[in-house]
């Protein structure tokens, strides 16, 4: 990692990382120690200064963990968990508040940044959450974290707002520069790649002028292996003759809808650059330039076994499929056999990238010692694309003998029956899927901000900001200029070639087949033409029209807001209280059906929000500090939620109906915050927090499952028969699963936050060297989740909450040797209410709990050469989702552990 980062964690870089972001001035405390030890103790005294809950990772911290991005830095952070996706971090969720909460600021603007991942990591991210991801630790020299709200701080986060700053030259004093090195082996994909980063920052003409260049560079190669089922579900199967239970008893309990084994095999790079230029021509006067660029580009090849005709449903049963022997236990049909059974394997290439830019002026100018303004410009955008994702599939029908056994349920076994696994004249080519993506999100922003002291007591600030975002996402698929779903049907000139030509024999959980090979099938059967086959492969965006669709917001607002230092019965007494006023004009895009066809519709409407807050600091005795804390808080609806008009899609045996809605309320909650911090010793500390967001307008998605035929929403049957195209038990008196979000009153999100840090310099010999940080958060929710018809149907946490977080960490450093290991532990959460699978009314589904183990070494040659040794993940956790109180699997993955050795050098 950026061995420069970790120089930039000096007094005067703190006090230019909030300065120059327009945040309060916080003078930080001289501190003797040096290196991670001196970094805690200047985050600390960041802390305790501000009027606002917050915590700060500054560079030497960020370098010096094994983090693997910018995600898994911030899960050191008390009250703070993160998503994984592909064996790295993703997203982020803060005190029991989902990613969707959390705005994020960089270098004093909103961005948000977007990725692609598996289909069970949320496949394309066309919401609010933003992926860290895209992002190396090392880009960064400050990361803060605001747990409560101030009128300063631009409004959208029910969470938090995250404060992502890159360095600068003006933190440093003349020429510094600095590279490292590593290689990184992971032991399940058995591969070593190359991780690299470098700075150069210098000063000119009597330190009025400066200029500083970063980049980071990381290459990996991950296997991810498991299984896994999409879902459970009941019912469907047309005849049994077991003896084991009746028909009826087994169609009452859930079976697996493809049970499968699958494979990633990913690939990616991850490049990100930074640009600074600074310039004070005098004492009073500040201008700065400030530009980042990342750059993730990736592929990934999906494989899988699994039984397909467990999705199915029909009159005749589930594929056909007769139960020849069952075991139920709690309602779940854990083992069975099976006739009549149809298998299908699948091939899977998806070819990734996202760019992000963003670039920003900031000029501030002091009038006099009590007057002073600042301003920031900047543009931003994050650009996904996924050009290629293509999928191909051969189906083997009618197989008797098929057995699965889910006793154990995180590794089931499958016996193939009567199957012949490895012959192409077995199988045949049933699916061919093209589906290329984007998600577009830009920012324009401006603001201004005016200072004004008032006298010893009493500081006046304001400001007034504009902030213009669009959302653009795409989606084509095989088309023919109609809604008709294309994927079932194979050219002639296609069914005519062999399968032996495209296809290869794989092994996965021990298993080996013939799957489709897409290296081979790509050229060989013009997959990328949109003429061959007399236009077979064509791709128009009508089978996809829920996934073309945009979102525009004009952001207009200001604030006031009043700050005072003072005395209350001879105790310091300090604070802030203001109002921040904001109008939104939204409008969005998207298609609706009028008389069956696709008709494009747009809409718009405006809402504003007036936002108090207060935030106050008593000490009643030297270290000891009571905070309090209470605001008004907004977040934006979800971007998919606002997409006006109604979507029908068809994705093999899963049918489903999206109906937006455009006149969203915004999420809105009245927050509290009350906390108490003993800064026993420099570079110590014991906290307790207690916190409170009382939800009332709440945005969720009820869905219903029931017949296309006689709708609620004006869809004709034709709609529903162009979704199925040629799929097999598909039509208009299927069952399908229709979706509206709506707002609800919501509920009440309440915890409790404990966080200890201390240097243990006061213990004997090499323990004086020692020293731990722990957190622990508790946050419980009671949400109820209605139903179409507005009947609560259940009572439950928010989803994405965890109840219980802990992070730990114990490290040594002395003048050669820094060490440390940590912990990160996430308890199970919710990922939608009520479960996904309407039709069989399971409960919730979620992800349970993961436990991550990290370490690193560290050796010092001299004062410019160390070397280092890094393990990620070194239990190889596995993430494990599930349906329903029965805890039945869905995804259960791993991806084993990485080693990173090293070398950092400094000049």
């Amino acid at each position: 990692m950026l061995a420069a980062l970790a120089v930039s964690g000096t007094v005067r870089a703190q006090e230019a990382a909030t300065a120059s972001a327009g945040e309060p001035d916080t003078a930080v405390e001289q501190v003797v120690v040096v290196g991670f030890r001196s970094s805690l103790a200047k985050a600390l005294n960041v802390k305790r200064n501000e009027a606002a809950a917050v915590d700060m990772i500054l560079a030497e911290d960020i370098g010096k963990f094994p983090d693997l991005n910018l995600s898994e830095s911030l899960q050191r952070i008390p009250g703070v968990s993160i998503a994984r996706d592909g064996g790295e971090g993703r997203q982020i969720s803060v005190r029991g508040l989902g990613p969707q909460f959390t705005r994020v600021r960089i270098n004093g603007m909103e961005a948000l940044t977007t990725a692609g991942g598996a289909d069970s990591s949320g496949g394309t991210n066309r919401g609010r959450s933003f992926d860290f991801n895209i992002f190396a630790s090392d880009l960064f020299s400050a990361i803060t974290v605001r747990k409560t709200a101030s009128a300063d701080v631009e409004e959208g986060s029910l969470g938090a707002t995250v404060d992502l700053r890159t360095a600068r030259p003006f933190d440093f004093k003349g020429f510094k520069m600095s590279g490292s090195a590593q290689g990184s082996y992971n032991d399940l994909a058995k591969t070593t790649n190359p991780r690299a980063a470098f700075m150069i920052s210098n000063t000119w003409k009597d330190d009025t002028f400066g200029a500083l260049f970063s980049f980071a560079y990381a290459k990996r190669n991950i296997v991810e292996e498991g299984n896994s089922t999409v879902r459970w579900a009941k019912g469907g199967f047309g005849a049994a003759t077991t003896s084991d239970a009746s028909l009826a008893d087994i169609n009452a309990a859930y079976h697996p809808r493809i049970p499968r084994y699958d494979y990633y095999q990913s690939k990616s790079e991850r490049f990100g650059a930074t640009l600074a230029l600074q310039w004070r021509p005098s004492d009073d006067t500040l201008v700065s330039f400030d530009s980042l660029y990342a750059d993730l580009r990736s592929t990934r090849e999906e494989q899988y076994i699994e039984a397909i005709s467990f999705s199915s449903s029909g009159t005749s049963g589930i594929g056909g499929t007769t139960v020849t022997s069952a075991s139920i236990n709690n309602g779940v049909l854990t083992k069975g056999t099976f006739d009549g059974v149809d298998l299908r394997v699948e091939d899977r290439f998806d070819k990734l990238r996202t760019k992000f830019t963003q670039n920003s002026l900031t000029a501030e100018h002091r009038f006099s010692d009590s007057f002073k303004v600042d301003a920031l410009v900047g543009h931003s955008v994050s650009d996904h694309k996924n050009p290629i994702q293509t999928t191909l599939t051969f189906d083997q029908n009618n197989v008797n003998g098929y057995s699965y056994d889910y006793t154990d349920k995180t590794n089931p076994t499958f016996n193939w029956g009567t199957a012949d696994l490895t012959s192409a004249s077995a199988w045949t080519l049933s699916q061919i899927r093209l589906r290329p993506q984007t998600a577009r999100n830009t920012y324009d922003t401006a603001q201004v901000n005016a200072h004004y002291t008032l006298n010893s007591v009493f500081k006046l600030d304001g400001g007034l900001d504009f902030k213009k975002y669009e959302f653009v996402t795409t989606e084509l698929r095989r088309s023919v200029g109609t809604t008709t779903n294309q994927e079932t049907v194979i050219p002639a000139g296609v069914a005519a070639i062999s399968l032996a030509d495209y296809s290869s024999l794989v092994t996965i959980g021990g298993v080996t087949f013939l799957a489709p090979d897409l290296s081979k099938a790509s050229s060989l059967l013009s997959l990328y033409s949109q003429t061959a086959y007399n236009g077979a492969f064509a791709l128009g965006d009508e089978p996809a029209l829920g996934n073309n669709r945009g979102v525009r917001e004009k952001d207009s607002g200001g604030y006031v807001q009043a700050s005072f230092e003072t005395s209350l019965a001879n105790m310091p007494f300090r604070g802030n209280f203001g109002v921040r006023y904001v109008k939104t004009e939204q409008s969005s895009n998207g298609y609706t059906y009028v008389s069956g066809s696709p008709v494009a519709l747009s809409t718009s409407r405006s809402y504003d929000d007036t936002l108090p807050s207060m935030n106050l600091v008593l000490e009643p005795t030297d270290n000891f500090l009571v905070r309090f804390g209470a605001a008004k808080v907004m977040s934006r609806p979800d971007l998919g939620n606002l997409t006006p008009g109604a979507t029908v899609s068809v994705s093999g045996a899963n049918r489903t109906v999206s109906v937006g809605n455009p006149n969203l309320d915004p999420f809105r909650a009245n927050a509290y915050d009350l906390s108490l911090e003993w800064y026993f010793q420099p570079g110590s500390l014991l906290g307790v927090a207690v916190f409170r967001k009382d939800v009332g307008s709440f945005v969720q998605t009820v869905s219903e499952s029931r017949t296309f035929t006689g709708n609620s929403y004006g869809l004709p049957d034709s709609v529903a028969t162009a979704a199925c195209g040629t799929t097999t038990s598909c039509s208009a008196s299927s069952l399908w699963t229709f979706s509206r979000p709506v707002n609800t009153k919501g509920g009440a999100l309440t915890g409790v936050e404990v966080n200890y840090q201390q240097a243990f310099k006061f213990l004997p010999g090499l323990l004086a060297n020692t020293g731990v940080l722990l957190n622990y958060t508790y946050v419980k929710s009671e949400m109820d989740y209605v139903n179409s018809a507005g009947a609560v149907v259940a009572t439950a946490d928010l989803t994405g909450l965890s109840r219980n977080a802990y992070n730990a960490t114990v490290y040594y450093e002395d003048a050669k040797w820094s060490a440390r290991a940590s912990i990160a532990y996430r308890d199970r959460y919710l990922t939608k209410v009520p479960g996904a699978e309407t039709a069989s009314g399971t409960a919730y589904d979620g992800t349970n709990s993961t436990f991550n183990v990290d370490a690193s070494l560290q050796y010092t040659v001299n004062d410019n050469l160390k070397l280092t040794l890094e393990g990620v993940n070194l239990t190889d956790e596995y993430q494990y989702q599930f349906n329903g109180a029965e805890d039945m699997t869905t995804t259960y993955h791993h991806t084993g552990r990485e080693i990173l050795v090293g070398v950092r050098y400094t000049f």
